[in-house]
């Protein structure tokens, strides 16, 4: 499993959270294109589209374990995917700024 730590995270990396909408609207990584684990297959070409052609996809949520599986999955497809080690437990931790859609600080569900 293609893994890298919070710590690991440069500014612009491309961050696909996978988290429900009720952990995305309590607080993000800004700039991150969420899509729920939950609609994820439905939903792919949202991320085919927005993800960099050549870039990494650093796939997040709560803990790591949701993120995971979308690695995994993600890989199989044949996309450069790394699965984001804690989570956004770990991003909060670590001092990084969470936002809510209205840019308001926000906080780990």
């Amino acid at each position: 499993m293609p893994t890298v730590g919070v710590c690991d995270l440069k500014d612009g990396d491309f961050l696909l959270d996978v988290r429900e909408n009720d952990e995305w609207t309590s607080g993000h990584a800004g700039g991150a294109l969420h899509i729920p684990i939950s609609e994820f297959v439905a939903r792919y070409g949202e991320l085919t589209e927005a993800a960099p052609q050549d870039g990494r996809v650093h796939v997040i949520c709560r803990s790591g374990g949701r993120s995971a599986q979308v690695t995994m999955y993600l890989v199989q497809q044949g996309v450069d995917a790394v699965n984001v080690d804690g989570g956004m437990q770990a991003w909060e931790s670590a001092g990084r700024p969470i936002v809510t859609d209205d840019g308001q600080p926000g906080h780990v569900l």
